[in-house]
Parts: structure tokens; C-alpha cells; sequence
């Protein structure tokens, strides 16, 4: 591990202009490219204090040996530059989006004498005009043989061309009419290049031009009883309506547009990307990348934004490009996008209409393009026994941990402090087994004493069921009893946590887990190893791993391990952590959801719901009905005396001490009609 002070440069060294920098490890190769606006503001962002760095960044400033920059005219210059430095050098800590298929295109070789149309993949040719992506070639094939019909342009390979040339004999295509067979010499060249000028314009979206032309020749021939030719003209045009109906009208006025969306989460991120030529779908693509950089919504977009134009010229640059986030130098990006089509590109978000609603479609694709990622990744057996054998590694453990636990503290400023626990059994999640916790041994914030409190009455649990079924003979604390975790065992039995089963007997917690994981650093850490201490409990193996930071932490370790950034058993913990976390908050939700929706009124007995809201009604709300007189109480119809007189009781038991105050603006906060502040 390099100390970045050993190459930083000198002060004064650097410039104040636009440019592009490289660091380089001690083996001189590239392993990252960024560009910057002020070159001596950025780099001096690398060399403060590590502690202040970003874990991926402080890991690339360590790894790194040296730094060069080039020093450019403009931005722009210096986006480009970027892009051709990242293709040229491939670095490991820079952002690189890859195709999660090979996406077909339907490609016209118009570089040929007689022109073809072909399903394509891979890198684009010169000389080649493409439309797409599609998601499958089965759909090109089927949107060909529909424009065949009108736009009979060749589709066959070389061999089969000059194999035809040879024998003076056209395929089959040409002789049910679906190639204008310029092998035999029935079309010109000059012909058959218009056919796939055509074909071309009809598939860039100007449709009305040849669907109403055909119309007009099926009239002609109608009137002049040619009535097969007006047959066939009346096929031609249904033909090309079902191609055009495979990609419907999506935007109006006819747009050229290309929509990008990103979905990400901690370690990686999804780009979706609809192509809108002519205001219909016209090809959809998409990217997943690991997150190897310090990188936000802007940069991801950025990133992919160099991607998907990087190679591009002329009309495949749209005139539209619409994103969820602007990249850090909007103008600077458009600029580029310009130079490469030759005309102005607007970058934005869109705000309003049916763009907006398009985008929204295009995320919720992106969202499902990372949840399938994610499902496949968790879902392969090879790539689950890999990260439970890195786990074992990394951790020192004897055996990989089959069974993993993880335990995570909610709570809203103090209030409604709960636990969760989540299991994960060969990699895979057990919600069946899931379990949560209220915290009821003590009032206010500590995350620490909570994930001690949770694990000492999981485990405690644990210890029972051995001795119940006769496992465990002695007792289990050689330091002493442990005392009782005030409230264990009581509580709302709607809320599904470690207290009873539905038929009143005790939960079993009797398998316990070769690796307990908390979230959180190294103080939940040493909370959860002394509880299974204080219990005796020796041969689990406890870690933390710390939100944001993606460092493993182990008890009695003052530096935290860190995993490598591609290995898989990170990935799992990361994923046990999630899990764990939106398992918590869902239930701390919830319970708060409860509290809010209580009222003094539920604890006056025989008081139903009618008459509560009878009460409120007549008084207006809850702090009206304190100040009422039981003879003012007893005015509303149905209730009398002795409730009157409960009411009263109640609401004064209830009565706040103090006015609640919002803290962040200072306003006095007046309660609602069921009770609750607002």
C-alpha cells in the first residue's frame, strides 16, 4: 500500500486549466483516468487526509505509484480525451458499463455494390447503416420478411449471390417475389440501391410517404380493373402497417430521441436505454457495472453517455438525448454530443408529458434489468459456494457458513427502536425463518446497547432450546448469571417477533449460525461478541460490516478487512446487510405508523369507535375534549356520567407535559383529531 504523499506533486506544479490525468500504479500501468475543470482543484481532492476519502477512492490513491496529467484547450477536448484514454487503457478503478447480451441489429451493407440486409452484432462497420437494437434477431427476421414484400432488396451471403450469378438462377426469394434478384440481373445495380434507400427511409421512420403511395397505385389500379395488381398493392400496405405496429407511437411530432435511465444501488448499477426514432421504440439496450469508482447519478450518466456515443457520427447521435440527472458539465457534454452528430443535441431531463412518462417506463426496466442481475448472480450455485469459500477465507474460518445471520437496529431519532433478523442458509435468503425484535430494556438512542440486548435474547433463546431438548446439561455462563432482559417475551403478538408461536408455545431458535453478521462497525461488533460471551457461547463467528464503507470488521481487530472489490463473498454480505436493513425499517415503519394513528380515547374502556368519533366531532379535536367539563362531556349524545367521567380521567393521564416543538423551525405543534402531533 502506497502513501500518496510519497507522489504527490509539488505545490505550484500543477496547473489552474482544463485537463486530463492518469494515475499509475508501480508497475506504470493506468489505473485511472478522470478529466477535470480545474485541474489543481481536482488532484488536490486525492491527496487530503485519508480518513477524508471515500473508501473506493482512498483504495485507488493507495494502490497508485504516480500521477501525469495533460493540460487541454476546453472541456470538451478534455471529455474526449477521457473517453479515448479509458478505451485505450482500460483502467481498473474507472467506471466501465458492460452489455448484458449482445444485442442484434438489422443492418443494411449499403458499402456493397448491391446492398444487404443482414441481423448484425458486435462492432459497427463503416459504410453500414444499422437500426436497433432489438431484443431478439427473431424479431428482425420477422419485421424483414413483412418489408420484403415492397422492398425486395437482397438478403443472401456472397456464396450464395455468386453461386446464383454463376448458374444464371435466383434463390427462392426471387422467384416468390421477396428479392428483385439483381444476382441474374433483373434490377440494375442502380435499382437496387434505390430499393435499399427505401428500405432504409422506411425503417428511419418515414413511413406516411410509401404507405400513401402505395395507396394511390391500389386506387389506380382499381379504377383501371386491374384488380390482382390492387390485390397485391392492398398486401403490400397491410405488410408494412404490421411492421409499423411492432413498435408503436410512443412520442408525437415524429421525435427523434434516445431516453437513458439508471438504477443503482451501493456496488452496482444498471443503464437502460430506449431508442425513439420517428416517435416509435425503435431498440432498447442495456448496461450493468460494478460501482469501482466514487461515482453519483451524474457520472454514471456520463459514463454512459461516452459509451453509447463514443464510436458514433451523424444521425445516430438523435437529436434529443433525454437523461434522470445531468452529467457535472452539461454544456460541456452537449457540445461534444454536437461535434459528434454535426448539429445541436439538446441534453435534459424531462419534466412534463409524455417524455416523462416514456422515462419513467424506461426506469422501472432499469430497475428490473438490476433486480434480475442481482437474482441471476445470487441464484447461481458456483458463484454462491465461491463467496461463502472467499467469506471462510477472508474471516479465517474452518468451514464455509452455511447458515448466516445478520441483525440491524431501526429507529426514528430514538422512538420506536427495533431489530431485525434476517437468515441466509447456502447463500440463499430463509424468510420463513426472518425474526424481529422490540428493544424493551431501556428508552432512547444506543444502537450498541440494542444489538447486545437483540443478541443476547436470540442466543439466550438458543441456550433454552438446547437445554430443553437435553443438548445442554450445564449452565451456560461461566461468568455468572445472566440477568433477565426486562420485557422479554411480551409485546404485540400481531408483530410476528421472537415471543410465541401461534399456539401459545415458545419460537424455537435452535440453530444457531456459523457466522453472525451486524450492521454496523466495530462498537456493534464488540456488543454482539460480549453477549455471546456473557452466555458462554464460543464457537460463532462474529463480524460487522459498516454501511457505505463495505469494510468487514472482526472483534478485538483495530483495522477492518477489506475484500476485494469484484469478490463475490463481499457481494453476499452485502446482500445479507440489505436484506437485514430493509427487514428493520419495514418493521419500524409499521410500528410507528401504529403510534401515530393511537389516541388517548383507546384507553377508556367500553368507549367504541362510533363514540369516539361522536366526541371529537362535537369538540373538534382531542385538546378541545381535555378542557371540556364532564358536564360538557356528557352533552354528547350517548355518553353518559361514568363515561364522561372515564373520558376525563383518561385524557388527564394522557395530557403532554409540554407543548412539542418542531426543532427544525421552532413552531409549536397543535395535536390533530385522533391525538396525534402533526
Amino acid at each position: 500500500m502506497a502513501d500518496p504523499s510519497s507522489y504527490r506533486p509539488k505545490p505550484g506544479q500543477i496547473p489552474d486549466s482544463p485537463g486530463v490525468y492518469k494515475f499509475r500504479d508501480e508497475h506504470r500501468r493506468v489505473i485511472y483516468v478522470g478529466k477535470a475543470k480545474s485541474l489543481r482543484q481536482r488532484l488536490a481532492n486525492y491527496f487530503q487526509d485519508l480518513s477524508g476519502l471515500h473508501p473506493r477512492t482512498r483504495t485507488m490513491v493507495t494502490t497508485a505509484a504516480s500521477v501525469e496529467w495533460t493540460v487541454v484547450a476546453t472541456e470538451v477536448e478534455a471529455l474526449q480525451l477521457e473517453y479515448s484514454w479509458i478505451k485505450e487503457f482500460d483502467p481498473r478503478f474507472n467506471v466501465k458499463y458492460r452489455d448484458d447480451k449482445s444485442y442484434p441489429y438489422l443492418a443494411v451493407t449499403l458499402n456493397e455494390e448491391f446492398p444487404r440486409v443482414q441481423v448484425m452484432r458486435g462492432a459497427k462497420k463503416k459504410g453500414v447503416r444499422y437500426f436497433g437494437p432489438y431484443g431478439h434477431a427473431w424479431a428482425i427476421r420477422e419485421t424483414v420478411d413483412l418489408m420484403l414484400r415492397v422492398f425486395p432488396v437482397r438478403t443472401c451471403s456472397a456464396g450464395v449471390f455468386k453461386n446464383a450469378a454463376r448458374t444464371g438462377r435466383p434463390c427462392l426469394l426471387g422467384y416468390i417475389g421477396k428479392c428483385s434478384a439483381p444476382c441474374v440481373g433483373r434490377v440494375t445495380p442502380e435499382e437496387h440501391r434505390e430499393l435499399a434507400d427505401d428500405f432504409c427511409d422506411f425503417m428511419a421512420g418515414r413511413t406516411g410517404t410509401y404507405i400513401r403511395r402505395l395507396e394511390k397505385d391500389m386506387m389506380a389500379a382499381a379504377e383501371e380493373m386491374e384488380y390482382e395488381r390492387a390485390a397485391r398493392l392492398r398486401d403490400d400496405v397491410e405488410a408494412l402497417k404490421r411492421a409499423m405496429e411492432k413498435s408503436a407511437v410512443v412520442l408525437a411530432d415524429a421525435t427523434d430521441a434516445d431516453l437513458i435511465a439508471v438504477a443503482e444501488d451501493e456496488l452496482e448499477a444498471a443503464v437502460q436505454i430506449f431508442h425513439v426514432r420517428g416517435g416509435r421504440v425503435r431498440g432498447q439496450r442495456g448496461w450493468v457495472t460494478d460501482k469501482v469508482e466514487n461515482v453519483d447519478t451524474s457520472g454514471l450518466v456520463e459514463h454512459a453517455l461516452q459509451q453509447l456515443y463514443g464510436e458514433e457520427s451523424g444521425d445516430a447521435v438523435p437529436k434529443e438525448v433525454l437523461v434522470p440527472a445531468l452529467p457535472e458539465d452539461p454544456a460541456a457534454v452537449s457540445q461534444w454530443l454536437a461535434d459528434r452528430r454535426g448539429s445541436q443535441v439538446s441534453l435534459r431531463i424531462p419534466q412534463r408529458g409524455d417524455k416523462k412518462d416514456l422515462m419513467v417506463t424506461v426506469q422501472r426496466n432499469a430497475q428490473q434489468a438490476l433486480g434480475l442481475h442481482k437474482t441471476k448472480r445470487a441464484s447461481d450455485l458456483t458463484t454462491r459456494s465461491r463467496a461463502l469459500e472467499e467469506i471462510a477465507g477472508a474471516l479465517d474460518l474452518d468451514t464455509a457458513p452455511l447458515r448466516i445471520e445478520c441483525f440491524d437496529i431501526s429507529h426514528l431519532q430514538g422512538d420506536d427502536v427495533v431489530a431485525s433478523m434476517v437468515v441466509f442458509e447456502d447463500g440463499l435468503a430463509r424468510k420463513g425463518e426472518y425474526r424481529r425484535f422490540q428493544i424493551k430494556g431501556f428508552e432512547g438512542q444506543d444502537d450498541v446497547r440494542s444489538m447486545h440486548e437483540v443478541i443476547s435474547r436470540r442466543f439466550r433463546r438458543y441456550l433454552q432450546e438446547k437445554e430443553r431438548t437435553g443438548e445442554w446439561e450445564e449452565t451456560p455462563a461461566p461468568t455468572g448469571p445472566v440477568p433477565a432482559v426486562p420485557g422479554e417475551g411480551d409485546g404485540d403478538p400481531r408483530a410476528a417477533d421472537e415471543s410465541r408461536e401461534d399456539d401459545g408455545r415458545p419460537k424455537r431458535f435452535a440453530y444457531p449460525p456459523q457466522l453472525l453478521v451486524v450492521d454496523g462497525g466495530q462498537p456493534q461488533v464488540a456488543a454482539a461478541k460480549r453477549a455471546l460471551d456473557e452466555l458462554g457461547i464460543d464457537d460463532i463467528a462474529v463480524c460487522g460490516l459498516a454501511k457505505r464503507l463495505e469494510e468487514v470488521w472482526l472483534p478485538d481487530d483495530d483495522d477492518p478487512v477489506v475484500l476485494p472489490r469484484s469478490s463475490e463473498g463481499l457481494y453476499l454480505l452485502q446482500r445479507v446487510r440489505d436484506e437485514a436493513h430493509r427487514f428493520a425499517i419495514t418493521y419500524q415503519r409499521a410500528k410507528r405508523a401504529k403510534r401515530i394513528r393511537a389516541s388517548p380515547l383507546d384507553a377508556v374502556p367500553g368507549l367504541g369507535d362510533t363514540r369516539k368519533q361522536a366526541l371529537i366531532k362535537h369538540f373538534g379535536s382531542v385538546k378541545k375534549l381535555r378542557q371540556a367539563t364532564i358536564e360538557e362531556i356528557c352533552e354528547v349524545p350517548g355518553i353518559g356520567r361514568r363515561t364522561a367521567e372515564s373520558v376525563a380521567v383518561a385524557l388527564a393521564a394522557a395530557a403532554p407535559a409540554a407543548p412539542a416543538v418542531n426543532t427544525a423551525t421552532g413552531e409549536i405543534m397543535e395535536e390533530d383529531d385522533g391525538g396525534s402531533t402533526t
